[in-house]
C-alpha cells in the first residue's frame, strides 16, 4: 500500500485551454475527475499541497461503500486516484493560488504559473482545526481525531476526551457515548457556547463528564494514545489522565477556499455558497463541492456525491456552450 496518490498514467500539464480543470485531490475532486475524464472531457486536476486530502491522515476508513473489510484511507485515495487516471485524468501537484472570472474562458493561477479553463471545479476541501500540539499531530489517526462520526466506532469500552464547548464539540461527545464507557468534555471557559438544547443533552447524559477552564497540554504515548495532560486554564497546574485513550478535537474546520472568496459567494465563515440542490456557484462554470461548500456532513461519501454532480453539471454547461 503507498501512502501517498501515485501518479496516475496520464501525467502531464495544461493545455492552451482546459474543459474542466479540478482543484483538489480528496474524494470530492477525484470523483468530479473520474466522471469528468469518462465524459471525455479530459479534466486536469491540481492535487493541493496535501494531495489525497484529510483521508490521508485517516488510518481505518469502514464507512466508505463498497469495502466490506474497510480500507486504509490512504489506499483508498490511491485506488481513487489510478481509477481517474486510468480514463485520462492528468495530475500536477501544485495549488490554485486566484481565479479571474471577468472573462471567459477563466483564468487561474497557481504557484507555478497561470491557465484557461471553460469551467472550473472547486474541491479543495477543509481542514481541521488542532490545538498545535507536536504530539497531537504525531498521533493524529493513532487515537487522535477531528471526526467523531468517521472514528468512533473504534473506541469501545474506553475513556475518551473531546476538547470543545460549541455545538460540534456537544454534538461529538453525546455520539461518542454510544461506544465510550465514558466521555469528558474539556470546556477553556465556565459555560458552553453550544445552543440550549445541545447543552441539555450533555448535561442529561450520566457518561458526559464537563470540566470546566480545562484544556489539553500534551499526548501522552509513543505510537498511540496512552492518555493527555491537561492545564487547568486559572491556575496553570498540570495533571495527567492516563485513563484517556482517544482525543476528538471539536474546535472546527476552516475551509480551504482563500483563493476564491475575493470571486465568489460565500458565507462569513469561507464556506462557498453553492445553489439549492447544486454545486453551482454565482459564476457560470464555476462549482464547488465537497468540504469546501459542506460544512454540515463532512464525509467522503458525501464529498463523492458532490464531485459526481459538479461533474455532470460542468459537461452539461459546456454543452450548452457548444463547446463539448
Amino acid at each position: 500500500m503507498s501512502t501517498a496518490p501515485s501518479p496516475g498514467p496520464a501525467d502531464h500539464g495544461p493545455r492552451d485551454i482546459e474543459n474542466v480543470v479540478i482543484f483538489g485531490s480528496g474524494p470530492a475532486g477525484l470523483t468530479a475527475a473520474l466522471y469528468a475524464a469518462r465524459a471525455n472531457l479530459e479534466p486536469l486536476v491540481y492535487e493541493g499541497i496535501e494531495p489525497g486530502g484529510q483521508l490521508m491522515t485517516t488510518t481505518d476508513v469502514e464507512n466508505f461503500p463498497g469495502h466490506e473489510e474497510g480500507i486504509m484511507g490512504p489506499e483508498l485515495m490511491d485506488v481513487m486516484k489510478k481509477q481517474a487516471g486510468r480514463f485520462g485524468t492528468r495530475f500536477v501537484l501544485d495549488e490554485c493560488t486566484g481565479i479571474d472570472v471577468s472573462s471567459w474562458p477563466y483564468t487561474y493561477k497557481t504557484s507555478q504559473g497561470e491557465g484557461k479553463a471553460r469551467t472550473i471545479i472547486i474541491a479543495t476541501g477543509a481542514s481541521a482545526r488542532y490545538l498545535g500540539l507536536p504530539n497531537e499531530i504525531r498521533l493524529r489517526g493513532h487515537g487522535v481525531s477531528a471526526c467523531a462520526t468517521c472514528d468512533g466506532f473504534f473506541f469501545r469500552g474506553v475513556e475518551l476526551a473531546v476538547v470543545g464547548g460549541g455545538d460540534s464539540a456537544a454534538e461529538e461527545a453525546t455520539f461518542l457515548t454510544k461506544f465510550a464507557s465514558k466521555v469528558h468534555l474539556l470546556v477553556r471557559r465556565d459555560e458552553l457556547r453550544a445552543s440550549k438544547i445541545m447543552q441539555e443533552r450533555v448535561f442529561a447524559n450520566d457518561k458526559v463528564v464537563v470540566h470546566w477552564h480545562t484544556e489539553v497540554a500534551d499526548v501522552l504515548g509513543p505510537a498511540e494514545v496512552e492518555g493527555i495532560r491537561v492545564r487547568d486554564a486559572r491556575t496553570g497546574e498540570e495533571t495527567d489522565w492516563p485513563h484517556i485513550k482517544g482525543l476528538f478535537l471539536a474546535i472546527g474546520h476552516t475551509p480551504n477556499s482563500k483563493a476564491f472568496v475575493e470571486q465568489l459567494d460565500h458565507h462569513d465563515n469561507g464556506y462557498l455558497i453553492t445553489k439549492p440542490d447544486s454545486t453551482a456557484t454565482n459564476v457560470p462554470g464555476i462549482y464547488a463541492c465537497g468540504d469546501v461548500q459542506d460544512s454540515v456532513y463532512r464525509q467522503a461519501i458525501t464529498a463523492a456525491g458532490s464531485g459526481c454532480m459538479a461533474a455532470l453539471e460542468a459537461e452539461r454547461w459546456l454543452a450548452e456552450q457548444g463547446t463539448h
